[in-house]
């Protein structure tokens, strides 16, 4: 799966599934734009591409600003030249029983994880337009197929993406871009870390497989559909879960 003169970037670069990502692609020959609001973090997991032999270019980039995601694709494209593989990962939690959530974390949420993902897709497309080829990978979660209690706001923005990609997938196929999603289930970052024991135990007796997930399960995912093996996927589902969901 060898990605060599691919530029890809990867929003949410700067730690957990997208660092991950990150790294993969870049063992995998693609050179990456690490996007993230944190330059100090993005520029240490630029030090690790780079002692492994990879290459990667930092972005600081608010995915809450329009006007920050326009100027950083454009910064990117710039400095690489093009970009041919789009990871739409950055996402943000406000959780809160719905009755109780306010208008504000709502808001947050859906324009972190779905119109964040939009406008860079929209920032981006061009480039990959003009290749006729181009690989869009959007990282869902489980909880965007199945719902969860307290995560309205956060299932809906990841619902949101689903939709949201498979409408990409039929309108770039016939220009030789592939959009497709990764829908991770319980997978160990910082995000899942404020999980208390009870809430870690009834995950894991929802796993068949019965262990969570780990940042590389998502990454190898992601490499997988970056790639010219993947070409004819398109408008997937990609579920990561360990059997949580099926």
């Amino acid at each position: 799966m060898s990605l060599q003169g691919k530029n890809a970037l990867v929003t949410g670069a700067s730690q957990g599934i997208g660092r991950a990502c990150a790294i993969a692609l870049a063992q995998a020959g693609a050179r990456v734009a690490l996007a993230a609001r944190n330059e100090t973090k993005l520029a240490e997991v630029a030090e690790e591409i780079a002692t492994n032999g990879g290459t990667a270019d930092v972005f600081a980039i608010d995915m809450a600003s329009e006007e920050s995601i326009k100027a950083g694709a454009k910064a990117a494209i710039e400095q690489l030249g093009s970009i041919a593989i789009l990871v739409n990962n950055a996402g943000i939690t406000k959780d809160g029983l719905m009755m109780r959530m306010k208008r504000a974390d709502w808001d947050a949420v859906l324009t972190t994880n779905l119109t964040g993902a939009f406008l860079m897709t929209q920032a981006v497309i061009s480039s990959m337009l003009r290749a006729r080829w181009g690989r869009i990978i959007n990282i869902s979660s489980v909880v965007g197929e199945t719902g969860q209690a307290g995560q309205a706001n956060y299932a809906a923005s990841k619902a949101g993406l689903i939709g949201l990609t498979k409408s990409l997938a039929r309108e770039l196929a016939s220009r030789g871009i592939t959009a497709n999603v990764v829908a991770p289930g319980y997978i160990q970052t910082a995000m899942t870390e404020v999980l208390d024991e009870k809430q870690r135990e009834g995950m894991m007796a929802n796993i068949p497989l019965g262990r969570p997930g780990t940042d590389q399960d998502v990454a190898n995912a992601v490499k997988f559909l970056a790639s010219d093996e993947a070409a004819y996927i398109t408008g997937h589902v990609l579920d990561v879960n360990g059997g949580m969901h099926m």
